[in-house]
């Protein structure tokens, strides 16, 4: 039996926010894992769009975010790939360091689960490690029910154990670039650190 957990944490993070460690901090205790690695995106293969900061500022932003946080790692497997990574790829990547003495999770937004059904060969991703999908408070728990016929009771069955309540907060990268562009306060949004940086490089326009 695996006694060792880790969460891996996927995203664009552009910017990382409050929001983004808030919720990692819930997943962490909630599941009680050992350690919870940020794992930064090239591009996701369901956005078109590509993140608006460079991949080295958005590692070194997450760099900055949780420097303080003994359980809290960043990974630039991802990022220093020639082309995207898929989960499925960079779950077994993840398997491969760890092996058997650990039990993996990968963390997944609530507002993913009508996207999983489009994911990269996600049979395997759920066979490979134990998707965690987030709910924030106040909304309706996730219901992989409708799913059955299309992965199977088991896989079905892994995912509903694996869903993580997490607190409400109502902060969204795409917000925190609006504000700073438009010069609002995003005080209440971002850490300090992550904001030095980002007035120091000039980032999302400001």
């Amino acid at each position: 039996m695996n006694n060792k957990k880790i969460i891996l944490f996927g995203g664009t993070f552009d910017p990382v926010h409050l929001g983004h460690t808030t919720v990692a901090k819930a997943a962490i205790e909630y599941i009680e894992a050992d350690r919870i690695i940020f794992i930064p995106a090239k591009c996701s293969p369901l956005k078109s769009a590509l993140p608006r900061a460079s991949d080295i500022d958005r590692l070194e932003m997450l760099t900055l975010a949780i420097e303080d946080e003994d359980k809290y790692e960043v990974s630039d497997y991802e990022i220093s790939k020639p082309t995207p990574s898929f989960t499925l790829d960079t779950a077994r990547y993840f398997n491969s360091i760890y092996g058997k003495e650990y039990a993996l999770y990968w963390l997944v937004g609530a507002d993913s689960i009508d996207d999983l059904i489009y994911w990269h060969r996600i049979t395997e991703l759920i066979d490979e490690c134990n998707v965690a999908m987030m709910y924030r408070a106040e909304y309706e728990r996730p219901d992989f029910e409708k799913y059955k016929s299309v992965w199977g009771l088991g896989r079905v069955d892994k995912l509903q154990k694996n869903i993580i309540p997490t607190p409400l907060v109502n902060i969204s990268s795409t917000e925190v670039r609006r504000t700073l562009s438009s010069g609002g306060d995003v005080i209440q949004m971002l850490d300090n650190k992550v904001l030095s940086y980002i007035k120091e490089h000039k980032l999302y326009g400001i």
